[in-house]
């Protein structure tokens, strides 16, 4: 098993000079990632050169990963991710930068095969005692997974940087895309939301050890569902919830899939003590970047409050996969998330046809099921 830090969670090393990681930054984990709406604007104009036939998943549908096709029995699947610190301990932000990253390979279906380590850091604040801390974690993380770190690259930067390159392997019949959700199909997430939340607090100092010790559990638990979900004859689509949020993540796969998608509100497990920490002003910037960027697609029940609205477009980090499969397939997906450990998962809405058909909206949160 990892190690696990025992650190308390404001503090980073007993050295009273070393800054504390997340005062180093001006996010962090996966709040970090530009908003969708700038995204799309930076990409419009890119990528178009002509694609090998090999080239099974790229750019278009906003999909976790890149899929390569090498031949009748293997695909390449190939992802990076880093990003500034979501915590102050440096062993547990390089464990849970490192599970994020592998989160790509296993939500197309793929079992990472090798990482390569992407850093970044303040060498003249940090000492190589706390780099090689948030290395270490990295390196606990891939052991859990049975994959080395074979290489990387590392600069001296101003804000303190950490994640993987990491490449994985599936059969081509094998890989799940985003995209090819149908229409009747159920969704079941796997992780609670909250993340984000819970690392507002922590950086305000509003984050108790307990509630840290669960954020800590659900950042660090390796999405190792996804090839045994990839198998299932029902499960038609898969990704996993990050930096847009769940309703972001959930607009992809509409968006790919030609349909528009509806959750059950009241079924979406949240992390304890979340909506608590809401109305303490406990809030990423990021949240409200995802929705001014898709708030458009959304269609929210009347009198719809603003914690829920936080919660849906809060940023993950390490977040849940999130599953669109044939009703009759429900059960045993749910079967493999509990056999791995995610007792939280849960079945939450469902594809519908297509958006003109639903009002020209993408996404429709119900709650008492209307």
């Amino acid at each position: 098993m990892p190690e696990t830090s025992n650190t308390p969670p404001m503090s980073t090393s007993s050295a009273a000079d070393v800054p504390r990681l997340t005062s180093l930054s001006h996010g962090g984990g996966c709040g970090c990632k530009i908003a969708p709406g700038v995204l799309a604007s930076i990409l419009k104009d890119s990528c178009r050169m002509p694609m090998p036939p090999e080239l099974m998943v790229g750019i278009e549908t906003s999909d976790d990963a890149a899929v390569y096709r090498l031949n009748d029995d293997q695909a390449l699947i190939a992802t990076t991710d880093f990003f500034m610190p979501i915590v102050d301990d440096p062993f547990d932000f390089g464990r849970i930068a490192a599970t994020n990253a592998m989160s790509d390979v296993y939500a197309m279906g793929g079992r990472p095969i090798m990482a390569l380590a992407v850093v970044g850091m303040p060498v003249k604040l940090l000492p190589p005692a706390v780099i090689g801390r948030i290395l270490q974690g990295g390196e606990a993380a891939c052991q859990a997974a049975g994959i080395p770190i074979a290489g990387g690259h590392t600069i001296d930067s101003i804000e303190p940087i950490y994640g993987l390159v990491v490449l994985g392997l599936a059969p081509p019949h094998a890989i799940r895309r985003n995209a090819d959700a149908r229409p009747g199909d159920r969704l079941v997430l796997g992780k609670p939301i909250g993340v984000g939340i819970y690392s507002a607090a922590l950086k305000r100092g509003a984050l108790d050890a307990a509630r840290y010790q669960r954020m800590l559990a659900t950042t660090t638990a390796l999405n190792t569902p996804g090839p045994e979900l990839a198998a299932i004859r029902g499960v038609h689509a898969l990704t996993d919830v990050t930096g847009f949020g769940l309703a972001g993540h959930a607009l992809e796969m509409a968006r790919g899939a030609g349909c528009a998608i509806a959750i059950d509100w009241a079924r979406v497990p949240v992390l304890p003590g979340a909506r608590e920490l809401i109305g303490q002003g406990c809030i990423t910037g990021a949240s409200q970047r995802n929705v001014d960027s898709y708030g458009d697609e959304l269609v929210l029940p009347e009198g719809y409050a603003d914690v829920e609205r936080a919660l849906l477009s809060d940023p993950q980090t390490s977040g849940g996969l999130l599953v669109s499969c044939a009703p009759d397939a429900v059960g045993e997906v749910l079967a493999v998330f509990r056999r791995h450990g995610f007792g939280e998962a849960a079945e939450i809405g469902e594809v519908l046809s297509s958006p003109a058909a639903s009002g020209c909206k993408s996404l429709w949160i119900r709650t008492n099921g209307q």
